[in-house]
């Protein structure tokens, strides 16, 4: 191996290692409230289109079988999301963010 490639590979490392530094300072939080946002806005969704499912009858059944196929991949996620069991730590989790 020449000593270009290896300055080559070596300067790779350093940019992608610079990269993910700035990334985890700038941006990693503002990520994470998104991706607990989102997955809040799916469980909403989900318990209004099948909360029949928990004894929470909102929408006619009707519309949550038009839109039963669109759904099916995340039932069983969504289920295990909702149903898991919460200790002390991801309570104080859930104020903090």
């Amino acid at each position: 191996m020449s000593k270009h490639a290896a300055w080559q590979r070596r300067w790779e490392s350093i940019k992608h290692w610079v990269g993910g530094f700035l990334y985890g300072m700038m941006f990693y939080e503002t990520e994470r409230y998104f991706r607990r946002q989102r997955a809040d806005l799916e469980n909403l969704f989900a318990l209004i289109l099948f909360g029949d499912m928990f004894g929470i009858p909102i929408l006619p059944p009707v519309y949550s079988l038009r839109l039963l196929p669109y759904v099916v991949p995340t039932i069983n996620l969504w289920k295990r999301r909702l149903l898991r069991e919460r200790d002390l730590t991801d309570l104080i989790a859930d104020l903090d963010a």
